[in-house]
């Protein structure tokens, strides 16, 4: 046995690995087998099409990353905070990007990057913690146990059989996948999975084998896990990848979801999250740094995915949960506002500009009005990727966004 673990830290390590949600060894070779019939069968295997969300944490500041930089009222209601012209990427003769976030800028020429101008929600709510959470949940009127990726993959068959069906990257599991039926493995690192495999697995079994009678529910339980996690173990490490990630968190947590995308695990919607957005204070360095970090992430993803035959399959949504105030404060910053774009990236989508750049002319209480509802964005994600049936999950028929140019087909 491993010197270094305890036998209570073992059992820890056994119990927490459970939590995550491996139940079984053979769910891979389950869902293989169940594909295989339907395929004997003359029937579609279910849509392999994979979401992967990104949760820009602390309200980006929708306008200074997506720039009306012609405009005379950006440059005198932000007089320090506004990109200089010559600065910005243009993507027109009157929109543009902020300088750190050009990196993007090749994928939109490619076809592959859509900025959802203008999204928010109608009687916008500026609390970090609720706007979050009707974010997550799709619900503006009341508080939600759910949320609308776990919602989504209630539905799905192969969630009973498939404990990886979803899994969040971080410490904390987010509302939106929380549902009904399914329990998301929520991990902080890829090391999660591969602490319970080689020699400490071993050390594991030991214990575990000489474990009374009455607990053999978790024992067996907890062996099965172990098995698992020896799979898992083994196809990921057969990843391997040319593309050179920036060595940022974001970025770290992209190249975890690449990796698990290359094992075929099986998941169909990945979370992550990266924060620092809530900007009240001598935002344009701090601002400049969060953009580079963003683009270069995603950027190095989306390489990766390609390079790996898998981006066809893939489709990236990213989020904040509102945008920034119009007016700088008066510490260089900007204060909690309301509509702000949404960023997307995929091989069969609407690129570019989606949507009109909300007007500096008509605010609302000093924020610029959406005109978009976000759950339009999230319905044409549902039904159009996900083949998924938007009215159940989001609870209301919302008017799709011409987003996804070629809409999934189902089973």
């Amino acid at each position: 046995m491993n010197p270094k673990l305890s036998r209570r830290e073992l059992l820890r390590q056994g119990a927490t690995f459970i939590a995550i949600g491996i139940a079984a060894p053979g769910w891979l070779a389950r869902l293989a087998t169940a594909d295989a019939q339907r395929a004997h069968k003359g029937q579609r295997a279910p849509n392999d099409r994979i979401l992967v969300v990104v949760q820009l944490s602390g309200g980006n500041d929708g306008l200074n990353t997506v720039i009306p930089y012609t405009e005379a009222l950006y440059k005198q209601l932000r007089p320090t905070l506004a990109i200089p012209e010559s600065e910005v990427v243009p993507l027109n003769e009157r929109i543009g990007l902020h300088p750190a976030f050009a990196k993007v800028k090749p994928l939109i020429e490619a076809g592959q990057f859509a900025i959802i101008q203008g999204v928010g929600y109608p009687n916008p709510n500026r609390s970090h913690f609720r706007s979050m959470e009707i974010w997550q949940t799709a619900n503006p009127d009341k508080v939600e146990g759910t949320g609308w990726l776990g919602r989504y993959l209630d539905t799905l068959p192969e969630s009973e059989r498939n404990p990886l069906i979803g899994i969040a990257l971080g410490r904390e599991n987010p509302v939106a996948m929380n549902g009904q039926k399914v329990s998301v493995p929520c991990v902080a690192s890829l090391e999660d999975f591969k602490s319970l495999a080689g020699e400490e697995a071993e050390a594991l079994r030991a214990v575990y084998a000489i474990q009374e009678q009455k607990t053999a529910p978790v024992r067996t339980a907890t062996l099965k896990a172990l098995d698992a996690a020896e799979m898992i173990r083994a196809k990921l490490g057969q990843y391997r990848s040319a593309v050179e990630y920036p060595r940022t968190p974001f970025a770290q947590a992209l190249q975890q979801i690449a990796q698990l995308i290359a094992a075929n695990t099986g998941t169909r919607v990945f979370y992550c999250s990266t924060g620092g957005f809530d900007t009240h204070a001598q935002q344009a360095r701090t601002h400049a740094t969060l953009l580079q970090n963003v683009a270069e992430g995603l950027s190095a993803f989306w390489a990766d995915l390609q390079a790996m035959g898998k981006a066809d399959k893939v489709l990236v949504l990213a989020f904040s949960e509102f945008g920034r105030r119009v007016a700088e404060n008066g510490s260089a910053g900007t204060d909690h506002g309301a509509a702000a774009p949404m960023f997307a990236i995929g091989k069969k989508i609407q690129a570019g500009l989606l949507g009109e750049h909300p007007s500096l002319q008509n605010l609302q209480d000093g924020d610029l009005r959406y005109h978009i509802d976000f759950r339009s964005v999230y319905a044409a994600v549902l039904e159009d990727w996900l083949g998924a049936d938007s009215q159940a999950v989001l609870g209301g028929k919302f008017n799709k966004v011409s987003l996804i140019l070629s809409p999934a087909t189902l089973p």
